[in-house]
């Protein structure tokens, strides 16, 4: 007999509890069909005493994030050893399931696929990275000089210079003093963090692996193309203009639309101040970008990382760039995970009281002609605790053609990108793994 579990719905989210199992090792069990039923994966010849077949690594999840388990195409077996009842029938395989865990059948319906509201043992075998591409956090320093702005310096000059400064020999700062008041920003953390405490059942109403949907709850980055997972769900909202989709946003906090609608404009206003300071830092009249931009969206991506059993094997999200124009970055103070690339090591980014991260996006790397970077960065998890974070970021408008300004492509400076328009861009970005080369290297002239 060996040790085994299986899931059963408490108040506080998806357990495991313990079981007693014992092979039966027929040769009639080794022709068998899968059936889905929900959340883990389940690959061996095992029985439970009340004479269902569940698989011995409840913890191995597919590439679809759901469980299957085998389910015999005959029925002729000897009785299970343990419970002395025959193994169930195809047909009637639900009623056992039922009798035995109905928790199984209840959540199997809906084929749950987020990770949020489930505690895993060990980690599911599509999460784990390649021995080459892990995030070796014994290996990784602490970044002690990180640029920390403040924007209330009455100076403009020496404001605009340490952004130039930072977005040049960076990709990325955090900002004091920014406006954003502190009790809207606690207010919005408490917030996402009662909505990722929702039942698995209510949360799966938002659930889509579809990218161009403009209020989604998904899972890792892009299921639908990658082959190893990130430990991470996530609910993405486009947010501009509000009163076009404020009312698809979730219903269930209730306080949900208000808090994250105050948020959103006040979010908004900053990278419009960021946009102009940046702008000038280049050497340029301070609305130039944001005319290049046009009228920008804005999206929103409710990061949640659950505590992970084997953080030194997986991501929350691997190296990327971001395909927008500006990323403000409001970081869980009690758990850091952000970590940026920087002379070719990764850094940790200490989460810093009443700052916002700021990192540069792909189209300022472009219109600044490759003066300025979009930082590279990843997110890795915490094995004791979840970690939220909520990025807001400014995107130019679809149809705005991004080319860097005259000023910067004179003389010796010739373009280093060639013209593209932000929905091109956009529309290859998503049809790529996160972890691929730099999107933008695509553009390269």
């Amino acid at each position: 007999m060996t040790s085994s579990c299986f899931p059963v719905l408490t108040s506080a989210g998806l357990r495991w509890h313990q079981s007693t199992v014992i092979a039966c090792n027929s040769s009639s069990v080794t022709t068998c069909k899968q059936v889905k039923l929900g959340l883990l994966i389940g690959s061996g010849r095992q029985c439970l005493s009340d004479s269902f077949f569940i698989g011995t690594q409840h913890q191995s999840v597919n590439t679809k994030g759901i469980f299957e388990r085998s389910i015999p195409q005959s029925g002729s077996y000897p009785p299970c050893p343990l419970c002395k009842l025959p193994k169930p029938q195809t047909g009637d395989v639900f009623r056992r399931l039922s009798r035995a865990c109905s928790t199984i059948v209840k959540l199997g319906a809906m084929e749950t696929k987020v990770i949020s509201g489930v505690e895993f043992s060990s980690l599911p075998s599509s999460y784990i990275r390649p021995e080459s591409d892990r995030p070796r956090l014994s290996e990784v320093s602490e970044c002690n000089d990180v640029p920390v702005i403040d924007l209330g310096c009455k100076d403009r000059g020496l404001l605009v210079k340490q952004i130039g400064d930072a977005c040049r020999e960076y990709g990325f700062f955090q900002v004091i003093n920014h406006g954003l008041s502190k009790e809207l920003a606690d207010s919005m953390v408490k917030v996402a963090h009662e909505f990722f405490s929702l039942s698995v059942e209510e949360k799966m109403k938002l659930y889509s692996d579809d990218p161009s949907k403009t209020m989604r709850l998904s899972t890792s980055f892009n299921v639908r193309k990658e082959t190893v997972h990130n430990w991470r769900d996530y609910l993405r909202l486009h947010c501009y203009p509000l009163e076009k989709y404020a009312p698809e946003w979730p219903s269930n906090p209730s306080s949900f639309t208000d808090i994250v609608s105050a948020y959103c404009i006040e979010a908004r206003a900053l990278g419009f101040r960021l946009q102009e300071a940046i702008s000038e830092s280049l050497g340029l009249q301070k609305d130039i970008l944001k005319d290049v931009l046009g009228e920008q969206g804005q999206h929103m991506a409710i990061n949640y990382y659950p505590a992970c059993p084997e953080p030194d094997l997986t991501y929350g999200l691997p190296a990327h760039t971001d395909p927008n124009a500006l990323t403000i970055l409001l970081q869980d103070l009690q758990v850091s995970g952000l970590q940026v690339l920087k002379d070719g090591k990764w850094l940790a980014i200490k989460p810093q009281p009443d700052a916002f991260v700021i990192n540069l996006g792909d189209q300022i790397q472009a219109l600044s002609n490759g003066k300025y970077r979009s930082v590279w960065h990843r997110a890795v998890v915490n094995a004791n605790r979840a970690r939220l974070s909520v990025a807001s970021f400014l995107c130019p408008c679809d149809s705005a053609n991004i080319s860097a300004p005259k000023e910067l492509t004179t003389g010796n400076d010739q373009a280093v990108y060639t013209d593209f328009t932000y929905a091109e861009y956009y529309k290859k970005f998503w049809s790529r793994n996160l972890d691929q080369e730099h999107c933008l290297e695509l553009f390269k002239n």
